[in-house]
């Protein structure tokens, strides 16, 4: 049962990326279309990842834009002076990205609650302010040049190995780990669970693909400011904000809320002059009436769909 749904998965998704590049050739989807969905797996990644942080190891962590301009600006500097490979900028993005997660991580992580919320933007700001002042990666007038290597399908690949990696994870010993930390720090650490090692790992892989999406931005849209709405504070909130409208530790919540926060913007620009009045109004309508998020720590997936049929086929027998 659970190869025939990984093959039914895999089937869909491979189903999905055809129709999206069959609508391409056709000319239906124009590349303002295509720069939308890639931009919506670009926010799956950054989401997921920070739900690892926030949702499933349950720490408050804002400071994800910083970790996602590391890997935007290390793997741009890397694709445009040193001529590295795109995949390999990717990866490297990654890793700086993680390591900057650790050396964070070690630290803050020890506080808790709103002292490590204003631990980890003061970092964000932090990198912000370091690019502003770093010559070599444009300084204050942003980095141009950067060649557009990043397409819909690598970004598309690259959002499914974020969530099947962040999956199996939270499914294995360390997830497990990592929700017992969660649910409570002092009983976990009675249980002989380092809290501190845990919560330090799921930092340290949230923030490796936070920079491996800021690697896929910065390659397709060739160009990064050092301002707070794209690597700054107001980007950590935007990410933050679709976390939590998913709902905190659903990984499906996180995928609908970047997919339904990065093309309602794009939808409301016919109404430029009401814009920003309707999309804080969607958000509070449905923070009041889900305020635990879209699916409430719940996961769709085909075995819990199968359970909740045979579930309603023996409620209606029963009546």
């Amino acid at each position: 049962m659970k190869r025939l749904n990984s093959l039914i998965s895999c089937t869909a998704l491979l189903l999905v990326y055809l129709v999206v590049k069959l609508l391409e050739s056709r000319g239906i989807l124009l590349p303002y279309h295509v720069q939308i969905l890639s931009l919506c797996c670009i926010n799956i990644i950054l989401v997921v990842s920070l739900n690892l942080i926030n949702g499933f190891t349950g720490q408050f962590s804002i400071g994800h834009a910083g970790f996602f301009a590391i890997g935007a600006y290390a793997s741009a500097y890397l694709t445009v002076h040193l001529q590295l490979p795109f995949v390999l900028a990717i990866i490297c993005g990654g890793i700086l990205a993680g390591l900057a997660g650790l050396a964070v991580g070690l630290p803050a992580l020890r506080l808790r609650g709103d002292y490590l919320a204003i631990a980890t933007l003061g970092f964000g700001e932090i990198i912000r302010v370091i690019i502003l002042n770093t010559d070599a990666v444009g300084g204050a007038r942003g980095f141009s040049g950067i060649p557009k290597y990043t397409t819909f399908g690598l970004a598309y690949l690259t959002a499914i190995i974020t969530v099947v990696v962040i999956r199996n994870f939270v499914t294995s010993d360390f997830g497990r780990a990592c929700l017992a930390v969660r649910e409570d720090e002092i009983a976990a650490e009675s249980l002989g669970v380092n809290s501190t090692y845990f919560k330090v790992l799921a930092f340290a892989i949230g923030a490796f693909f936070a920079g491996a999406a800021g690697a896929l931005f910065s390659h397709y849209l060739q160009y990064m400011a050092p301002t707070p709405s794209q690597i700054g504070f107001v980007k950590s909130i935007d990410i933050l904000i679709m976390v939590v409208l998913g709902g905190l530790g659903s990984i499906t919540g996180s995928i609908f809320a970047a997919v339904f926060l990065t093309i309602i913007p794009e939808l409301l620009r016919g109404f430029a002059e009401y814009r920003m009045i309707i999309y804080p109004i969607l958000l509070i309508v449905v923070m009041i009436y889900r305020p635990a998020g879209l699916l409430s720590g719940q996961e769709f997936s085909l075995s819990n769909l199968a359970k909740h049929f045979k579930g309603a086929k023996a409620h209606g027998n029963h009546s």
